[in-house]
């Protein structure tokens, strides 16, 4: 029997105020239970009420377990949990966060599957970044060889604002603390926008897979949309959270990488240029938020009403 309909109070426009919620929680070393509509951190110090709506990612470190019903109540909030490595840098699994509608992944993979509206999309992705660079007519290569300068040129800007020496990026993938303070800053800060990210793309129904820039990798939707605000948020906290120190600059800059996170609209932002980027409207949406839209597809691309038996009937 289908249970499509047997979800649990939350709707799905209660996504719409994601950007009211706190963009991440990081825990480690501690139990997660379940408290009414909240969850709670138990470890050496004591208990933490987290009221699950305000979380948009729970980012689940070393020493982390979680209960059964503490997982039911952040996925009926809609809120997306990852298990992450030491300082949040590896990204091991993820949740998948309440959803009902199709109509966004229908957008991106039709997008997708065309290899002139990828590239235009790809292109628009690019626009977004580097606002004053046109892309349009933009090959590839082009967009790539873009990208590079721009990082480069922003890695030099911060370390110039900043004071903090920078020669080259280094990411020591089994080794964090091999790098130094702004690598370490900015291997924090990437990993943070990628949970993110992943929490805001299953929440809205799209697939994390269907890349218009990365390809071949589970998540290359998840990255195209976390490097969309790499250079204007997520590097500069890095540096920022580098010049105060080299001790502790992985925990330094998921705090102020959330602070500007919440400062800016980050969340609504994310979901408004994916939506753009897909050129998405919402027809597919319902009218009533607490009624799922179920159709059986026909031909000539038409649907008919879900729940019906059409053994007897002739569709016109």
């Amino acid at each position: 029997m289908s249970t499509v309909n047997r979800r649990g109070a939350s709707s799905p426009r209660d996504l719409a105020r994601i950007g009211d919620r706190l963009s991440f929680v990081y825990l480690e070393r501690c139990t997660v239970h379940r408290d009414s509509h909240a969850i709670t951190a138990e470890d050496a110090d004591g208990v933490t009420h987290i009221p699950s709506a305000t979380i948009g990612t729970l980012l689940l470190g070393p020493g982390t377990r979680i209960t059964h019903q503490a997982m039911a109540v952040l996925g009926d909030s809609g809120a997306g949990v990852a298990w992450v490595g030491e300082h949040g840098v590896r990204y091991y699994a993820g949740g998948r966060a309440l959803t009902r509608s199709s109509g966004l992944v229908e957008a991106q993979a039709t997008a997708w599957a065309n290899r002139r509206t990828r590239l235009e999309v790809a292109r628009a992705m690019y626009r977004l970044r580097f606002p004053d660079e046109d892309p349009a007519g933009r090959t590839r290569q082009d967009l790539l060889l873009m990208e590079g300068r721009r990082l480069k040129d922003c890695y030099r800007h911060e370390s110039a604002r900043t004071g903090v020496p920078w020669r080259r990026r280094e990411y020591h993938r089994d080794d964090f603390s091999a790098g130094d303070a702004p690598n370490q800053g900015v291997t924090a800060a990437a990993q943070c926008m990628y949970g993110i990210a992943h929490a805001v793309v299953a929440a809205l129904g799209c697939s994390p897979g269907l890349g218009f820039v990365h390809s071949g990798h589970e998540r290359s939707f998840v990255l195209d949309v976390a490097d969309l605000y790499k250079t204007e948020i997520a590097i500069p906290a890095a540096f920022d959270a580098a010049a105060e120190g080299v001790e502790d600059v992985a925990a330094r800059t998921r705090r102020m990488l959330r602070d500007r996170i919440n400062e800016t609209g980050l969340l609504d932002r994310c979901v408004r240029d994916i939506k753009d980027l897909l050129s998405y409207d919402g027809t597919r949406d319902t009218a009533d938020p607490s009624q799922d839209r179920m159709t059986l597809q026909s031909d000539g691309d038409r649907h008919v009403e879900g729940g019906r038996n059409y053994g007897d009937e002739i569709i016109w």
